[in-house]
């Protein structure tokens, strides 16, 4: 077990309450009034640089110049006290959608998302479990080309009791699926369910750790007919998924959806690589506007024949925790390369294909975005999720508050992928309610830089983490 000043070393992210900055700051701990930093006086390190051509700055001026993996900026944070606080930045998104990296005291890297702005405005970033004394607060990179006015601290409130939905979205939900939905509210904010990505390397961790994870997670990636005309049926994921199940397992499964034509298939782009909007010059917007051309046909075939193999699934008493559409604001997927439109148009026609067309009634619908241009509705999602890549093992705290809002507290919430698990003791101090998460294959899973074998056993010891042994007969229990 690591010591507290351990934990002390950690950014974690996004406040759902945007504070007020005040004219003049005040030393946190000192009372409840927000604490307001100027970029322009912080440490400002590579091409990092004071600019004021953009109106609507505080102070004297703003930052810019995060371009580079070196460029970052510092802020020195006095407390008379340690307690956690809501950080909240003053930035201009011109550049468009990015993220940006949060680091406190040198600790792990925690990821923000600033949307598009066309001036400077307010984004939730971060808690900060804050030292008595002074802290260094960094803003990174990452993505880059955005602007900072300024930051500011105000003390975070106590996270109040969930009021997530009792039902599943489809009316029809098979017996399996309303179990499952039962035993995962059960738990929902006092225990996360340990996940991996491949069955391969869910035994690896049991020969690492002792232990199982709970959930596993798949793809159906090779199921695209795109990808069986070029190389047959080898998929087993549907056989992986049942062996799970049958041992006592949850399932996950998302859909790597190669396109349905149009792959460039060059040596740069290989047809395997055909997700990916670079890979292939499918346009989902032009697909959709036309319900009678042949590539709108097309989508509704592979559609089809994904449904072949989640009725497998159903057909052999699998509930599917069911995530297409991964990532889609991320725009490197071609189904979100488009903008949020045409994305939340075809998951709506996923649903109603798969749901009222074929029948198929043992899927938990996850959504996997936090923006809320991109959210296609209540009416059809379950649970709403992140896909997190940061390194220290953090809770991503920034983006479980984000998700809160995004679905008003009534959603349960997952980190349906990530780099790094997380450490249970922080999950618990920042009171991320985090339902999964499920660290992705090599090079994340066995890579020290992102989980050593002795963060792994200790996520996996923890008691506040469920294992595969440790939910055995969760199904019988809520049905």
């Amino acid at each position: 077990m690591r010591s507290i000043a351990f934990y002390l070393q950690f950014a974690l992210a996004a406040a759902a309450i945007v504070k007020r900055c005040p004219q003049q700051p005040e030393e946190p701990g000192t009372g409840n009034t927000t604490t307001l930093y100027e970029a322009e006086d912080a440490t400002l390190v590579g091409s990092t640089r004071v600019a004021t051509e953009l109106a609507g700055f505080t102070g004297t001026g703003y930052v810019t110049g995060f371009e580079g993996p070196n460029d970052k900026l510092t802020f020195t944070v006095t407390s008379a006290k340690q307690g956690l606080y809501d950080l909240t930045i003053r930035y201009a998104g011109i550049y468009g959608n990015k993220y940006t990296n949060i680091v406190l005291n040198n600790g792990g890297t925690e990821q923000v998302y600033l949307p598009e702005t066309t001036d400077f405005q307010n984004a939730a970033g971060g808690q900060v479990l804050l030292n008595a004394g002074d802290n260094t607060i960094d803003i990174l990179t990452h993505w880059g080309w955005y602007l900072i006015d300024s930051i500011t601290i105000a003390p975070t409130a106590p996270r109040g009791p969930h009021n997530v939905n009792a039902n599943l979205v489809n009316p029809n939900a098979d017996a399996p699926s309303k179990a499952l939905c039962s035993y995962l509210r059960s738990i929902y904010g006092k225990k996360i369910l340990s996940g991996q990505q491949e069955l391969e390397w869910a035994d690896w961790l049991q020969q690492q750790t002792g232990e199982t994870p709970a959930l596993l997670a798949v793809d159906l990636m090779d199921y695209s007919p795109s990808r069986v005309e070029r190389q047959g049926q080898v998929a087993t994921t549907v056989e992986d998924a049942i062996e799970f199940h049958n041992r006592g397992g949850i399932v996950s499964v998302l859909w790597h959806w190669n396109a349905p034509v149009g792959l460039y298939d060059t040596p740069e782009q290989r047809w395997w690589s055909g997700f990916y909007t670079a890979a292939t010059d499918f346009n989902v917007a032009t697909a959709l506007a036309d319900t009678t051309n042949a590539n709108y046909t097309l989508l509704i075939r592979d559609i089809d024949a994904i449904a072949v193999q989640l009725k497998r699934l159903e057909d052999a008493g699998v509930p599917v925790l069911w995530r297409p559409l991964h990532e889609a604001e991320g725009k490197w997927f071609w189904w979100g390369a488009q903008g949020p439109e045409p994305v939340k148009k075809l998951w709506n026609i996923l649903y109603e294909r798969l749901v009222n067309h074929h029948g198929i009634n043992n899927l938990i619908w996850v959504w996997n975005s936090v923006e809320a241009d991109w959210y296609p509705g209540d009416a059809t999602i379950d649970i709403l999720s992140a896909d997190v890549y940061s390194q220290g093992n953090g809770p991503m705290s920034g983006l479980y508050n984000q998700l809160v809002e995004l679905g008003n507290d009534k959603k349960l919430i997952a980190a349906s992928e990530v780099g790094a698990a997380p450490l249970p003791d922080l999950l618990q101090l920042y009171e991320a309610h985090w339902l999964w998460f499920a660290v992705w294959t090599a090079p994340f899973i066995n890579d020290p830089a992102w989980n050593s074998l002795d963060v792994l056993r200790e996520v996996y010891g923890s008691d506040y983490v469920l294992t595969l042994s440790e939910i055995q007969g969760w199904q019988a229990a809520h049905s």
